[in-house]
């Protein structure tokens, strides 16, 4: 054992100062990007100053600078760079600029390495994405309303309308009490076992069959645990129901599901970046 237990640790200890340099390399890899990136946006903004009050202007992110004195900011490409092809100013279109004349794409001078986003074109893109979701919510319940069958009227049973139908009901009852006389089962406690189901639950939804058996008798604790799971349903304590042939049980208020027709997750119509325990 010995034996193969040395070679892995004389590769470990020549690994070590490898694993060491590559790290302090890779710092030294971000301090010299952040080093660089201050550096290019000073250079980009050493020539502008701020429309407002003449201040110093520093990038306070991508696509956004701002005044050291009045702390105003402003866009810096749709500011200060013009289209190369017609003289004309830029706007933000989503993730890229374009000139307002033209209509030419122009690649930004004071983005270093990042993206800037149109946040006012997404938020409009995500309301309406909400606003699709609530119109389709509704005509689905509009067409369900519409498809459910009419009410039917069932008139009560007359037993006069059959010749001597009560009495040949009456004839097939049998008095079981002389032969078998009824005897209450001993055992069963609705509150022993709902105290046994509430011991058990727990925050998420489970089968009831997992929960352990109340008794040797597991099918008649399986028979007994539905029962007392019933009544705590009624009572609001748990919330039941079926998935395939497992009965789910959870406490109540602990599963949260939204009944509608969409699920919850949003995005905005195609665009990457906007994605969201029922």
């Amino acid at each position: 054992m010995a034996a193969t237990e040395q070679p892995s640790k004389d590769r470990q200890a020549n690994w070590s100062p490898a694993f060491d340099m590559a790290r302090r390399l890779a710092a030294g890899v971000a301090r010299y990007a952040a080093t660089a990136r201050a550096f290019f946006y000073a250079v980009v903004l050493s020539g502008h100053r701020c429309a407002h009050c003449g201040g110093q202007l520093g990038m306070a992110g991508e696509g956004r600078c701002s005044c050291a004195a009045c702390g105003s900011s402003v866009d810096p490409t749709a500011a200060f760079q013009r289209c190369a092809g017609c003289g004309g100013e830029l706007e933000l279109r989503i993730r890229r600029y374009r000139c307002k004349t033209c209509g030419a794409d122009v690649a930004s001078r004071f983005l270093f390495d990042g993206l800037v986003f149109d946040a006012e074109y997404f938020r409009q893109r995500m309301a309406e994405h909400r606003e699709r979701k609530r119109d389709l919510r509704q005509r689905v319940a509009r067409m369900l309303a519409q498809s459910r069958s009419p009410w039917l009227d069932v008139s009560a049973a007359d037993f006069s309308s059959v010749p001597d139908l009560a009495g040949a009901l009456d004839r097939l009852r049998v008095d079981l009490a002389k032969f078998a006389p009824w005897v209450a089962k001993k055992g069963f406690d609705l509150k022993r076992c709902e105290k046994h189901v509430e011991q058990h639950l727990k925050d998420f939804p489970m089968a009831l069959d997992n929960i352990p058996a109340f008794g040797e008798d597991r099918r008649k604790s399986r028979i007994w645990l539905f029962i007392a799971a019933v009544f705590m349903a009624h009572a609001s304590l748990i919330d039941i129901w079926q998935e395939g042939q497992a009965v789910m049980v959870v406490r109540h208020g602990a599963r949260r599901e939204e009944h509608g027709i969409l699920g919850d997750g949003e995005d905005a119509n195609g665009v990457e970046g906007f994605q969201a325990w029922n």
